[in-house]
């Protein structure tokens, strides 16, 4: 069989390839690379809770529970809904989320998302208490962030 000539198969694309949606906008603090691999993975995810926009949700939901400066111990609050917006109220959904998000991008986004997470883990961890029955209390123990203490209301 001959060789098509590349003028043929240039021929045969009808236009410039237009993009369905726009582009992601970048997120604050990332690259434009990690912000287009965190879009690429909450398009393509099966999970009810990532979905596009919820690492940026998630994110600023994450940081604005550790805004309050002080010493003062801060308490996660259960979300009241279980819907994909309303369960952002608990930010302890909000760090389940962002482990997600992790665990499926590529290894230099995930880096440089995990720097980002790793300092926010931090003071989350030095200003949250530890809760010593969280293994018969919570839905899911194994998770660090979530074996802190809930009694009270957020601080904000």
């Amino acid at each position: 069989m001959p060789r098509r000539r590349p003028g043929a198969l240039r021929a045969q694309h009808h236009g410039p390839r237009i993009w369905e949606d726009p582009p992601p906008s970048r997120i604050h603090g990332l690259s434009a690379f990690t912000s287009l691999a965190i879009h690429r993975v909450e398009r393509l995810s099966g999970d009810y809770y990532v979905f596009p926009g919820a690492t940026v949700l998630a994110l600023r939901r994450y940081e604005g529970f550790l805004q309050p400066s002080g010493r003062r111990p801060l308490y996660p609050q259960d979300a009241h809904c279980s819907c994909r917006g309303c369960s952002f109220d608990d930010v302890r959904h909000a760090r389940d989320v962002l482990e997600e998000v992790l665990q499926q991008l590529p290894f230099r986004s995930r880096a440089e998302l995990k720097r980002q997470v790793a300092s926010l883990d931090a003071v989350y961890l030095e200003r949250t208490l530890p809760d010593p029955f969280a293994d018969r209390r919570q839905w899911r123990a194994d998770l660090w962030w979530r074996r802190r203490l809930t009694v009270g209301g957020e601080a904000m």
